[in-house]
């Protein structure tokens, strides 16, 4: 499934990763969806603070490292989501944690 980066409900750009593990890690083959108003077809993409493509789809499969952030009318832009090339990494759940919950990680290397 698809996971919000950031706290759901709020009306703003949204950036899901899937698979839902952060940090998110190239080797995982990521991919990135732009959730928020307006047509999907004008999802602006941007990366490592640079406009990055041109307008298009509203998700896509990351093949480069770097810090992603998407922009959709009406809501702005997401908060940012970094991709790593890291060969050992604990990953945790992508969506928000609160104390006491149960929590499942990865070791992955």
């Amino acid at each position: 499934g698809w996971c919000p980066l950031s706290p759901t409900g709020a009306q703003t750009t949204q950036l899901l990763v899937d698979p839902p593990w952060r940090p998110a890690v190239l080797w995982d083959r990521v991919t990135l969806i732009c959730q928020g108003s307006g047509t999907a077809g004008a999802t602006t993409w941007y990366k490592d603070g640079q406009h990055w493509g041109q307008k298009g789809p509203e998700y896509f499969t990351v093949t480069k490292t770097g810090t992603y952030m998407s922009d959709r009318p009406g809501t702005g832009r997401s908060p940012p989501v970094r991709v790593l090339n890291d060969w050992l990494v604990l990953q945790g759940p992508a969506w928000p944690l609160l104390e006491g919950d149960t929590v499942t990680l990865h070791c992955c290397s």
